[in-house]
């Protein structure tokens, strides 16, 4: 074994061996923090939380910033508002809402037909305008617009309807303004997409316009 010293351009210490030194660890990197080790694109992307695999990037990336719960909750009661006075103003007219009156109280029986109705009305208004370009009159006053999660695109008929049926459905015949708090309150937890359980099914997020 030779014990010359290491030539001065080596640099190896003479009290280290080569395996000594193809232990160290690199350097680290110089530059901002910010600085992508991967140069001009984006660092790989784990987050796919539907099980198909990771995503090559961020979906997110590219895309506006997402829309804050509490502007999602008043462009809901704006659409919901729409929507019950067409219900309400179709039940009357099929005589599908009885009532009777009293000094004290107005009592309201909802029958099935008026039900159906409802989620008729409910899933085809969010469906057309979603499918159309991802803002309802009450996202367009908010300024909001949903969005496919994997690219940012305008839902297809297809995501829509699915989005619009597993909101309204629940709605409809069974759970009425408890569901809707829950799958549209869930944006308020949910990360790191702030999505409702609705946009959970279709995969889709919410974001803003401006």
């Amino acid at each position: 074994m030779s014990t010359e010293p290491p030539s001065p351009g080596s640099g190896q210490s003479p009290d280290e061996s080569p395996d000594d030194q193809s232990r160290k660890e690199p350097p680290p990197p110089s530059g901002s923090p910010y600085d992508s080790p991967y140069g001009h694109e984006p660092p790989p992307y784990a987050g796919d939380p539907y099980g198909g695999g990771p995503y090559s990037t961020d979906p997110l990336a590219g895309m506006p910033p997402l829309a804050g719960s509490g502007k999602r909750v008043l462009a809901r009661v704006i659409d919901m508002v729409i929507v019950g006075i067409v219900v309400v103003l179709l039940g009357w007219a099929f005589g599908l809402i009885q009532y009777t009156t009293s000094a004290e109280r107005i009592e309201y029986a909802k029958s099935l037909g008026q039900e159906v109705i409802a989620a008729v009305l409910y899933i085809a208004y969010d469906t057309y305008f979603t499918a159309r370009n991802g803002q309802t009159p009450g996202k367009q006053l908010m300024k909001l617009r949903t969005a496919d999660l994997s690219d940012g695109s305008t839902p297809t008929a297809q995501t829509s309807l699915l989005r619009a049926a597993v909101l309204w459905i629940p709605f409809a015949f069974c759970c009425a303004c408890v569901w809707t708090v829950i799958a549209g309150g869930w944006s308020f937890f949910d990360r790191p997409y702030k999505q409702g359980l609705h946009d959970k099914a279709a995969k889709t997020v919410v974001v803003s316009t401006v």
